[in-house]
């Protein structure tokens, strides 16, 4: 899968826990959704992305994955 691909979903998966009143609980959520429902290689390679600089993910993704 296409990086540019993993970003929309994980912003997507942003998007959609952004509601949540308590940041805290959104970033949770996040991390939560990606790592009981993404592949291993999928993980992997968006972690991998984080790690570079995560460019083109949101704050709350971003902070969300840097905790998987």
């Amino acid at each position: 899968m296409q990086t540019d691909n993993l970003i929309k979903m994980a912003n997507n998966i942003g998007d959609f826990f952004s509601a949540e009143p308590e940041r805290e609980h959104a970033i949770l959520g996040i991390a939560d959704h990606i790592q009981k429902s993404w592949e291993l290689r999928m993980r992997q390679k968006i972690i991998e992305h984080y790690k570079n600089g995560g460019e083109g993910l949101n704050e709350l993704v971003k902070e969300a994955i840097g905790r998987l």
